[in-house]
């Protein structure tokens, strides 16, 4: 039995206790360790009630060393009652006891219990030996535990264990664990002996925190020392290169495991495989995968997952099916990862239905990963409902699936739930983590309500989250979309911590704001930082759109596709279709239609046709319309912008029977809305609304309005209004302008110098644009304006946008 335990083969030692039973060969202490230890390593939980029975009736219960071993077992078990009982029973102890105990509490993660535990052993046992420590040390590896952690290594050095190996390398693993890079490095750097534990460690601290330069720097000193290098080393460092901009390093970090001979190593395969998934290198991670002699479930997992991440859905399944097909086990992990392949109402009903049904099969419905997965599963195949219903049907609900539901009401842009659910979430006593916090900001800033924003941004900050990277960007976007300009710039990260989101965000902030040459000038300090992306672009392209900035926009367009490498997307055609048209240079924006790398969309016609109403060309407008309602026969925007330019050009034959057209196939227009957000709740305005109850405080005060600004110097524009009908009822018609309504509504219920908060689901006419300047002038007050397009900051009868939006 000793043998085989120490060789490795714990069944073997259990068979060998079973002939000695049936030879009634009575046990010693020594029979019932070595059976008991290898127990807990097949975590047989049957056998190990069995073998406590067997004890007892043998009578070793008050046997220290039977005792220990029991403890270890049911640590293995995740038993920590059971270990407790047992613990509680014991009427001598010594340091193993202690050690075991310890141990079974950080196994099931209950750090606060271990430390507990630690104090008492302090107290009662004077003896603290390596063990002790590194068992500690393992149950501090979190974020949230670390002060903990840094306290047992303050005690480490009082009792000169610093110097001890195997309690060193528990230091840099917990600081890994944590993403503390800086602690596990200096804890290396004071180590007087290291091993090849030690150094794999530092390489995992490393791709913990993201800093994967550094993991492959420590590798290559690895190599240098061939004596320190083993299949550890290797996982790492393929792990180091999943990021798709290290796929070169990550395939000389292969050509070294060939080298090596390593090639046949199941783990080192399975980060192969995982390695070239995670990069977005599919044709290569199958070819790593067909090549590898053994394969297990973590080699199907990280090709199914590859599958997934890369949205290949068919791919994903099929390898799922293979799996089956071959008998291999499959856990809850590979059903998480074919249920993320599903993406498309079609994919739900082929594929993740009977995916669900096959989960219910094996009996692993009661998973909450599993529950979470298909939470998400059916929000994003569109059906809401059924995530709803699974939801609801959970009695215990963790973080994780409140969060799983949350992301699924956002995915389908129900803002105003997802901020429910988090208030039910709250009430229930789970814990908001940065995901429930992040989604919650950004549904605030999607529905624009600054109080509620500014609420839960308080709360994370409250939590100690408000240094967290998800945390900050979620609430410089929110504060960017709620028109407080001045807060995004107030906890936007210094450059030389700013993340490319960050980056990301102030420049769509700036232009969004009307800021157009800060937006430029902060892109211009982010090449010092950090490379941009996509979205960069697509912000920056924005910035120079609705400033004018034409010459200037065609430039950065052409830098990005030669300087920068990044490919032009749709959005950033719209961006160019967008800065040429309002410039009044439709020939060009057309030439650049025809020539755009990717096919147009209704983005680009719709983008046209806009500009076309501003500068009245009523040939191109057409064009663009008929483009439209070949795309979508039902869009409103088709016809009401078509309708427009037709009316501004005199057309009005041609408007009426544009407007014939939307009656005969019952489309509606969208009506104009703008709304108010005060303490007391939301009040909303349509066109010539009188459903307010202080309609006739806003009639008057629109009067008032109207007399002061006419003895200013306004002058009505009544081009804005596209009806036809004489002056007068055309500036009638304006004063109805839910805007206006909204405005006054705004100074009647605000108090004097406080800033006026609007916002209008369409674009604000120019007549409307102009009163709130002469307003903004007569009164000193500070009014933002949030139409559909972008903010307008109205202050001393100027606006941020230059009269140009």
């Amino acid at each position: 039995m000793a043998a085989y335990l120490n060789n490795g083969n714990p069944m073997e030692v259990v068979d060998m206790y079973r002939f000695m039973r049936r030879e009634e060969v009575s046990c010693s202490e020594n029979t019932f360790a070595a059976v008991i230890t290898s127990c807990g390593s097949i975590e047989n939980a049957l056998l190990g009630y069995l073998l406590l029975g067997h004890v007892i009736k043998f009578g070793l219960e008050n046997t220290v060393s039977v005792l220990n071993s029991l403890l270890s077992m049911f640590a293995n078990f995740g038993s920590v009652k059971e270990a407790r009982l047992i613990f509680d029973s014991m009427h001598k102890r010594d340091t193993i006891s202690w050690n075991s105990m310890i141990s079974a509490y950080a196994r099931s993660g209950l750090c606060d219990e271990s430390l507990r535990c630690f104090h008492w052993m302090r107290h009662v046992h004077m003896e603290i030996n390596p063990r002790t420590l590194s068992t500690l040390l393992l149950a501090c590896g979190s974020v949230d535990n670390l002060k903990w952690g840094r306290g047992i290594h303050g005690l480490v050095v009082k009792l000169g264990l610093n110097l001890d190996i195997w309690v060193c390398n528990t230091l840099l693993a917990m600081y890994s664990e944590a993403g503390r890079s800086k602690d596990a490095k200096f804890v290396f750097q004071e180590m007087s002996e290291r091993d090849s534990v030690s150094w794999n460690s530092l390489i995992a601290s490393y791709i913990q925190d993201e800093k994967y330069v550094d993991a492959l720097e420590i590798f290559s000193n690895m190599l240098q020392n061939q004596n320190l290098v083993d299949y550890v080393t290797f996982t790492s460092a393929l792990a180091a290169c999943s990021d798709p901009k290290f796929v070169i390093q990550g395939k000389i970090v292969h050509a070294l495991v060939i080298t090596m001979g390593l090639q046949a190593n199941l783990i080192v395969g399975n980060a192969l495989v995982s390695m070239y998934a995670k990069s977005g290198s599919m044709n290569e991670a199958q070819q790593a995968f067909r090549i590898m002699p053994k394969r297990d479930e973590v080699t199907w997992n990280a090709l199914i997952g590859g599958h997934a991440e890369n949205q290949e859905t068919d791919e994903a399944v099929n390898a799922y099916k293979l799996m089956r097909q071959e008998g291999t086990p499959m856990n809850y992990i590979t059903f998480a990862n074919v249920l993320g392949a599903c993406l498309t109402p079609d994919d739900l009903l082929i594929h993740g239905w009977p995916i669900h049904a096959h989960i219910v099969l094996m009996g692993l419905e009661s998973y909450k990963y599993l529950q979470n997965s298909l939470i998400t599963m059916y929000a994003k195949c569109g059906d809401l409902n059924s995530s709803n219903y699974i939801f609801d049907a959970l009695a215990n609900k963790n973080s994780v699936t409140w969060n799983a539901m949350i992301a699924a009401n956002a995915y389908h842009g129900q803002g105003e739930e997802v901020l429910k659910l988090l208030v039910k979430m709250r009430c229930t006593g789970v814990d908001f983590d940065q995901f429930s916090l992040s989604e919650g900001l950004a549904a605030t800033a999607k529905l624009a309500i600054l109080e509620e924003g500014q609420q839960l941004h308080n709360l994370a900050i409250k939590l100690g989250f408000d240094l967290d990277p998800f945390i900050t960007n979620a609430a410089m976007d929110m504060y960017g979309k709620c028109g407080e300009l001045d807060e995004v710039l107030r906890i936007a990260p210094r450059p030389v911590d700013r993340a490319q989101l960050s980056w990301n965000i102030l420049i769509s902030a700036f232009a969004r704001h009307g800021y157009f040459q800060k937006a430029r000038e902060t892109f211009h300090e982010m090449l010092k930082h950090v490379k941009p992306n996509h979205v960069t672009f697509v912000s920056l392209l924005s910035a120079c759109s609705h400033g004018g900035l034409v010459d200037e926009g065609l430039k950065y367009y052409n830098a990005m596709t030669k300087e920068f490498g990044v490919p032009a997307g749709i959005e950033h055609c719209v961006c160019i279709i967008d800065l040429l048209g309002r410039s009044g240079r439709l020939a060009e924006a057309e030439t650049f239609i025809n020539e755009m790398p990717v096919p147009p969309n209704d983005l680009v016609w719709r983008s046209l046709l806009a500009s076309c109403k501003i500068h009245g060309n009523l040939e191109l407008a057409r064009k663009a319309a008929d483009h439209l309602l070949e795309l979508d026969p039902s869009d409103d925007s088709s016809y009401v912008l078509y309708s427009n330019v037709c009316a501004t050009s005199g057309r009005w034959e041609e408007v009426e029977k544009v407007r014939e057209q939307m009656g005969s196939n019952k489309i509606k227009k969208k009506p104009a809305c703008s709304w108010v957000k005060l303490k007391d709740g939301v009040s909303s305005f349509g066109m010539g609304d009188q459903s307010h109850s202080q309609t006739e405080q806003i009639y008057a005060k629109l009067e008032e309005l109207k007399k002061m600004i006419k003895e200013a110097g306004y002058v009505p524009d009544t081009s804005s209004t596209l009806q036809d009908t004489d002056e007068e009822q055309k500036e009638h018609n304006l004063w109805n302008h839910s805007e206006r309504l909204a405005l006054a509504f705004g100074l009647i219920n605000t108090p004097e110098g406080s800033t006026i908060r609007i916002f209008k689901n369409l674009r604000v006419c120019s007549d409307c644009h102009s009163v709130y300047k002469f307003i903004s002038k007569i009164f000193p007050r500070r009014i933002i304006l949030r139409d559909s397009y972008r903010f307008h900051h109205f202050s001393a009868g100027e606006c941020s946008c230059s009269d140009y939006w």
